[in-house]
């Protein structure tokens, strides 16, 4: 344990809050609300607009106008919906009354808006186009020729119509889309077009026929669930029909006619909390209830010069920034439904900022495909030690034999990797993953899994002029990324700091005075200060006492668990903080030790004694994580690697955590920040089959999919239906992607309707690594249950584990290490590098042992003896100069031949992002890969070790990229012989020719 910018549309600022939806927009008065245009006097009784949209750079799947006609009220959010009225536009025809015109802004019922940059759109009568925000009086569907002679057009039919009702009584989706075919005429694109929700239960959809007198149809939930009649598809009349548990009922009523609408508004929020931190303020409360759902939040802030702002938030949790200094400013929260009721406002929570920080300006993340960057993976504080003012060696710095060494566990930090940042991109890597950066707290916390304080950056890493943001700003500046190691599991069995901190009750004797600290008064735990007295650093102590206290919750207290330290000392009840003490709260952590690693106990139970561990379903642990990891976000970090995510039900990422960094994401920096903002998912499944021993639940590629089901609304008990509903489903009915796979020699454009919006790393590969072909054959055979493998994160071995669960660091051999950083960097997927793997660093030694062994003898070795000196890198894979240990290590036959691999895979599109095939195809390690997109289409034919023969591909002039030979094909087929293992060959169908000098593999 130990991932073209365009312009986001704004939102109305007419409809105030209600309209906002969930990017957190400043929302303020309209303009132009104080002085309503004056209709003239002749207008008639009757006006109408028929207002014309244009969707053809939206992408909508729905339309709705939001308007208000002049001198009258808004419509309710989002408005009316739009329908079909030519190809790539929509229209409605709206009555005004008397009014002359309208104000109008647009929407896709999902949140995003065009409200003309914030200054809505003012609209006359007849016929209106709004196109990419220019405003015209025509229709642009009327025919564009001219009559050839006076004589009167024809006045057209009125197109049929067919009103569809569909129930979803007994399904408890919460969105309906509706995928349908009039008679003769094509289908929409998948998933289709959204329902509107009519009455309890119902969803209303009005479906513009043309000439067509029936219609084809099927439903789906959008999250891949789809009722289309058991295969058959509905047929449905023109009119009004209900479909109900499979009946289709013609010339039906309307369900609805007699329903009441919904008028209850949801429950006021409560427990609102406001904590300043600088000139931010992180508001956080508890969900609101609602008859049918809550479906956003309106926060309302008073106080400073900027008077009131309101903003909507789709989660329970925001973070209010660039406040002013020294001033105090009070939040109120109401919560919304879909109808548009809105809730009483919560009582008011209270802040006062303080100082501006003196730290950098947060930063902003590359925004570019993660499939282009190969990764780094750094133990921060074992990789080059720049400050040793911040190294700490912890209570264990003497019996792990660390000072022994003058190795603290605690000696690498951001000072020591930002100055190794040439290094990095001198061998090519753009983006480095480094481990958890959050304030820890436990016994042998350098790696940084036990997190304390998760809104406050570990001391022992920063220093004067390298804190976190100086480091993230600091790979910016070299086109590099930083992927964040974070944890949503577990806290250190110390708690989280902000949460819930337990209190321990110690013996401080003879014994154990060496290890529990002597109480200090006041003092915060930092990690990094030690005391003048003890030389300690306060890992421990709370509250020490030979009685019991009264309030004490902890069972048995102080009577003897039988058990013996490691010293041989009698260890008490209550000493330790642990799941079964009644220490910790079970609304916040869970209450159990796991006791079956793939059954569902291994998601609410703690997994070790030093991990407490998070009851994610719980409402205020949702809200702490979520703030918490919105800072780092903030700070302009590219992507998340999700520690222990199997632990978590896919239910709770689905809905809170994984929405919730999209959210933020695009809030901070756009939507094309979003959309490549990369989380990888750690799902430790350490077998060789497809799935985790049958058990989907616990199988890597399950966590890359939405929910395909609706559950209940509570996230506990939703957790227990979901894990219930696919084990019985099994591996057999799991949804399949070919995202990952050619068709035939095309390239397809991915279907991603159903990604979850987190990628995993290839942990059947990883498991299988001991040779690289037998990686490649259980990489292929996985990839079609993976909603996309080519995001796959590969690695061969990593600070946990090597393959086939070796507790070693890889001891392959140099040829099997070549072979396998040759597959990784040509097949799919993201291929990462444990730091010091270009140089088989402690290849052999046991990667992991704790306090019982000097961390020099494990994998987890400090690195900087072999960077020191200086490099400097003009470009990636380029060092333009290097002196001393690091020269060295640069020589290395891997560190060159990863070197080239990054040159070669940087140059050629195919091998980053390409989709692949083994089609037509003879050979070991041998396929094909293509990526086409807008002007580029790269296609390139790969064999790793062994020779390979294509056939069945395009004719054309084909050269190596490894060699520079040529090949022109003319039949159809290319043969290329053995290149040796380790060796491979590259074949670009008209490619840029030989890339890189030859190497000790590569040649």
């Amino acid at each position: 344990m130990t991932r073209t910018r365009r312009r986001l549309p704004a939102r109305p600022v007419a409809a105030l809050a209600a309209a906002a939806g969930v990017l957190g927009l400043v929302v303020a008065s309209p303009p132009g609300a104080t002085s309503p245009r004056t209709a003239p006097v002749a207008a008639a009784a009757e006006n109408t607009a028929t207002v014309f949209y244009w969707t053809k750079t939206k992408n909508w799947a729905l339309s709705n106008l939001h308007y208000a006609a002049d001198g009258g009220s808004w419509t309710t959010v989002p408005g009316v919906a739009m329908e079909a009225a030519c190809t790539d536009w929509v229209k409605k025809t709206v009555t005004l009354g008397t009014a002359a015109g309208l104000q109008a802004t647009f929407n896709n019922g999902s949140g995003t808006w065009d409200n003309n940059g914030g200054k809505n759109y003012a609209l006359g009568t007849g016929a209106i186009t709004v196109k990419d925000g220019v405003v015209a009086h025509s229709d642009p569907c009327a025919g564009t020729e001219p009559n050839p002679t006076p004589t009167p057009t024809p006045t057209p039919s009125p197109s049929a119509k067919a009103t569809v009702y569909y129930s979803t009584e007994a399904l408890g989706w919460s969105t309906v889309n509706v995928h349908h075919q009039p008679a003769g005429g094509a289908w929409t694109t998948t998933p289709g077009v959204g329902m509107q929700a009519a009455c309890a239960g119902w969803w209303k959809r009005e479906v513009d026929l043309g000439t067509a007198t029936s219609l084809k149809a099927a439903f789906n939930n959008g999250n891949g669930t789809w009722d289309n009649n058991r295969g058959s598809d509905y047929t449905i009349g023109t009119g009004v029909s209900t479909v109900r548990n499979n009946v289709v009922t013609a010339n039906a009523s309307d369900p609805c006619a007699a329903a009441v609408p919904d008028t209850q508004a949801p429950t006021a929020p409560t427990r609102v909390t406001a904590a300043a931190d600088g000139v931010s303020v992180l508001l956080t409360w508890d969900p609101a209830t609602d008859d049918r759902g809550v479906t956003r939040y309106q926060v309302t802030r008073s106080g400073g010069s900027g008077g009131t702002v309101v903003t909507d938030v789709g989660s329970t949790v925001f973070s209010d920034t660039g406040l002013a200094e020294r001033t105090a400013y009070s939040y109120t929260v109401k919560a919304v439904d879909a109808a548009g009721n809105v809730s009483a406002a919560s009582a008011a929570a209270t802040a006062t900022t303080g100082d501006t920080p003196q730290t950098p300006a947060a930063g902003k993340p590359l925004g570019t495909d993660p499939r282009k960057d190969p990764i780094y993976f750094v133990l921060t504080a074992r990789f080059n030690d720049g400050d040793p003012s911040n190294n700490r060696g912890g209570s264990q710095h003497t019996k792990s034999g660390n000072a022994a060494h003058d190795d603290p566990m605690f000696r690498g930090d951001f000072k020591g990797l930002i100055q190794k940042l040439d290094y990095v991109k001198g061998l090519g890597f753009s983006a480095i993953w480094v481990t958890p950066v959050v304030l820890n707290r436990s016994d042998y916390d350098y790696h940084g899994y036990h997190g304390y304080d998760f809104y406050k950056v570990d001391p022992r890493l920063e220093s004067a002029g390298a804190s976190y943001q100086d480091l993230i700003d600091a790979a910016h500046a070299k086109g590099m990324k930083i992927y964040q190691d974070v944890v949503y599991n577990h806290s250190s069995r110390w708690g989280a700091k902000g949460l819930f901190v337990p209190t321990v009750y110690g013996v401080r004797d003879s014994q154990w005075s060496w290890y529990y600290d002597e109480k200090q008064p006041g003092f915060e735990y930092d990690g990094l200060t030690v005391d003048a007295k003890s030389g300690k650093s306060y890992y421990n102590g709370d509250l020490w006492s030979t009685a019991e206290p009264s309030g004490n919750t902890c069972l048995n207290w102080g009577k003897p668990t039988g058990g013996k330290s490691a010293e041989g000392y009698t260890v008490y009840n209550c000493q330790w903080p642990s799941p079964t003490s009644g220490m910790f709260p079970k609304d916040l952590f869970h209450q159990c030790w796991i006791g079956n690693w793939e059954g569902e106990d291994s998601r609410s139970c703690w997994l070790h004694e030093d991990l407490a561990d998070f009851n994610t379903e719980s409402p205020s642990v949702q809200n702490y994580l979520i703030g918490a990891y919105d800072k780092y976000i903030d700070m302009g970090v590219d992507g998340f690697r999700v520690d222990t995510a199997v632990h978590i039900p896919r239910t709770t990422w689905n809905r809170r955590f994984l929405p919730a960094i999209q959210e933020r994401v695009t809030q901070r920096h756009g939507a094309e920040a979003a959309r490549n903002f990369f989380v990888f998912g750690e799902v430790a499944a350490f077998v060789n089959d497809k799935w985790n021993r049958g058990s989907v639940n616990h199988s890597a590629q399950f966590f890359t999919w939405k929910e395909r089901k609706e559950y209940d609304a509570d996230d506990a008990k939703a957790a227990l239906e979901m894990y219930d509903y696919e084990q019985q489903q099994g591996t057999g009915s799991q949804p399949t992607s070919t995202n990952a796979f050619l068709n035939g020699n095309a390239y397809h454009a991915p279907d991603h309707s159903r990604f979850s919006g987190m990628n995993v790393i290839d942990m059947r590969m990883h498991m299988n690594f001991g040779d690289a072909y037998n990686a490649f054959s259980n990489g292929k055979d996985s990839d079609d249950s993976h909603n996309d493998a080519t995001y796959n994160v590969v690695y061969v071995d990593s600070h946990d584990y090597g393959p086939n669960k070796s507790s070693e660091r890889y001891t392959g051999g140099t040829d099997a290490w070549a072979e396998n950083m040759s597959l990784m960097w040509t097949f799919r997927g993201i291929p990462t590098l444990y730091y010091g793997s270009e140089i088989e660093f402690q290849k052999g030694k046991k990667i992991d042992c704790g306090p019982s062994c000097p961390l020099a003898t494990t994998g987890r070795a400090y690195f900087g003896d072999h960077v020191a000196g200086s490099v400097t890198a003009s470009d990636f894979s380029q060092v333009s100069s290097a002196s001393g240990a690091v020269a060295t290590t640069l020589h290395q036959p891997l560190a060159q031949h990863v070197q080239r691999l990054n040159q070669i895979r940087r140059a050629i599109p195919a091998l980053q992002m390409g989709q692949y095939s083994t089609e037509g195809i003879q050979g070991g390690m041998a396929f094909k890969r293509r990526y086409t997109s807008g002007s580029t289409d790269s296609f390139a034919l790969v064999t790793i070790s062994g020779g390979a023969t294509y056939a069945g591909i395009p004719n054309g002039t084909y050269t190596d990229a490894v060699t520079g030979d040529v090949k022109t094909v003319t039949d159809g087929t290319l043969s290329v012989g053995a290149p040796g293992k380790g060796n491979l060959r590259v074949y670009v169908l008209n490619g840029p020719g030989k890339i890189g000098a030859a190497g000790p593999y590569l040649k």
